[in-house]
């Protein structure tokens, strides 16, 4: 008899396990989901495709960095990074716990700060499923490889086009 519960015990959790793993990637699926919808809503390609600030936006290579950047008077130019998970472009060496920093506190794994346009002050307030969520979804893109214009100080010549703020007179 006790030898038959064992069995029904090890059956049922056997059966949960099956039950667990079906469970499982439809979470991971729900989490993608969530992501693609969180990379819509905040604008994500809006700063990092390229073409999107010369409104040709190139979709084939989305989120992948733009060309064209920002200049903030006083501080320098910026370029909108790939953020798609290329390992010499882009995140593909940032784990998901450092993008979920990044995009909270503005703040690079190499302890950089990122351009000052990043909108990591509303960012921050993210709930923690839904930064995870970003995070996923990000390292799960298909890599490309464009390498974006570097971030240059203020005094330096910009090395490529950028946006600028002009203040009246």
């Amino acid at each position: 008899m006790k030898a038959s519960r064992l069995a029904k015990a090890v059956f049922g959790v056997a059966l949960l396990g099956g039950a667990l793993l079906a469970v499982t990637p439809l979470l991971s699926e729900d989490k993608l989901e969530r992501g693609k919808y969180l990379v819509s809503i905040m604008d994500c390609n809006g700063c990092h495709t390229p073409g999107v600030l010369a409104g040709k936006p190139d979709m084939q290579r989305a989120l992948s960095g733009s060309d064209i950047g920002f200049q903030i008077p006083d501080i320098g130019y910026f370029y909108p990074p790939n953020l798609t998970p290329d390992p010499e472009t882009g995140l593909g060496r940032w784990s998901e716990a450092e993008i979920v920093k990044a995009v909270r506190t503005g703040e690079r794994p190499d302890g950089r700060i990122l351009a000052p346009v990043m909108p990591y002050h509303a960012y921050g307030h993210l709930s923690d499923a839904d930064a995870l969520a970003l995070a996923a979804y990000l390292k799960n893109l298909k890599p490309i490889r464009n390498q974006v214009p570097a971030m240059t100080g203020a005094t330096e010549k910009a090395p490529a086009p950028y946006l600028t703020v002009v203040m009246p007179n």
